[in-house]
């Protein structure tokens, strides 16, 4: 059975086990009990979740934690500068120190309407655009495989497949969002570290 390290946020939280079920036949699927939060926070912790673990696949997502809206921080630019910096930092360290065949996951969309009516502040869905922007073209850069889940909820139907809040999924939600996962896992391990 490959090893497969699956590291994010709450919506990496969320779909997790439909990655499981979906890769029960082939891989042992394991993330941090914890919600990975920001890139610094994921830089922070790098060593314990994907480092120190040897693995086949990394899948890797952080960016909504990022957001320079989300909790009121003042300087978006700046936040997206450093936002940059840890992500290749990130990148570098898992491609240079680590086995595995790294999969970066573009970040999730919001609907900015619900999610200030319930959670009172704003991810603001082109400043999301922007970081999406900004990590594929390091990833690709580094020739690092991209699963474009921001297109994946999309084309799914973004408002059938989002909670209330406008951030988080239902379970259906969370159940496209993994078959998406587990699609792109597969491909990563049938073209082996160096191909596809």
């Amino acid at each position: 059975m490959k090893k497969v390290i699956l590291i994010g946020d709450s919506i990496r939280m969320g779909y997790q086990p439909f990655v499981r079920q979906e890769l029960a036949d082939c891989a042992n699927v394991w993330g941090p009990e914890e919600n990975g939060g920001t890139s610094a926070n994921v830089l922070a912790h790098l060593d314990e979740w994907a480092i120190s673990r040897p693995a086949e696949i990394i899948h890797l997502n952080c960016g909504l934690h990022d957001l320079g809206g989300a909790f009121g921080a003042a300087d978006p630019g700046a936040l997206l500068s450093q936002y940059r910096a840890n992500l290749e930092e990130i990148f570098g360290r898992i491609l240079d120190e680590t086995g595995a065949r790294l999969i970066w996951a573009a970040t999730t969309p919001v609907n900015e309407r619900w999610q200030h009516k319930n959670w009172g502040f704003d991810q603001i869905q082109a400043e999301g655009l922007a970081y999406n922007t900004a990590s594929v073209e390091i990833a690709r850069r580094k020739d690092i495989l991209v699963n474009d889940l921001y297109s994946v909820v999309m084309d799914a139907g973004r408002d059938t497949l989002l909670q209330e809040d406008g951030i988080h999924f239902t379970e259906s939600g969370y159940r496209v969002l993994g078959r998406a996962v587990a699609r792109v896992i597969r491909r990563a391990m049938a073209a082996g570290k160096d191909g596809g």
